[in-house]
């Protein structure tokens, strides 16, 4: 299986990573836009981008093994997996604020048809995207930064009277 990704150069998500707001920080942080790529990522493991060409297979031997041709009994174990985790974090997300992330991270919107569609007020939707994505992020346990003990006693793999040999 090939490795799944996007040009952020064409993402909304990346020009928003690389376009500084009005305090000098880009409008969408490292945490934010690796929490938008999850989603992304198991948006596509999953098989929910749509299909934009013909499907050229057998039209009747699926049909008679599934019942039904493209339902949940031709999705492979992976894919279900992918569509579980993605219907979590956009459950944990909310209803109110996971629309925005489907558009924008998944099918790839610009934010100003985002706006449009949703007749939402010009530049409003930056704000709203911000804070999915800080929901989202919390959701996955990406944090700004790192966090962890001050210090931390070494470990080794060797047992309680190993001692290295210094030479």
């Amino acid at each position: 299986m090939s490795a799944v990704s996007v040009d952020l150069a064409e993402s909304p998500l990346g020009w928003l990573s690389r376009r500084p707001g009005p305090d000098g920080r880009p409008w969408i942080d490292a945490a934010q836009l690796a929490a938008a790529e999850r989603l992304r990522l198991d948006f596509t493991k999953g098989g929910l981008t749509p299909r934009i060409t013909q499907t050229w297979e057998a039209t009747g031997s699926r049909m008679r093994r599934t019942g039904v041709r493209g339902g949940l009994g031709d999705l492979g174990d992976m894919a279900m997996e992918a569509r579980a985790r993605m219907n979590a974090a956009l459950e944990a997300v909310g209803p109110e604020l996971s629309g925005v992330l489907v558009d924008v991270c998944c099918f790839l919107k610009g934010l100003e048809a985002v706006e449009r569609e949703r007749r939402w007020p010009p530049r409003s939707s930056k704000v709203i995207l911000a804070l999915a994505l800080d929901r989202l992020a919390a959701h996955y346990g990406i944090t700004r930064v790192a966090a962890g003990p001050e210090t931390a006693r070494p470990r080794h793999w060797g047992t309680a009277d190993y001692r290295p040999k210094i030479t």
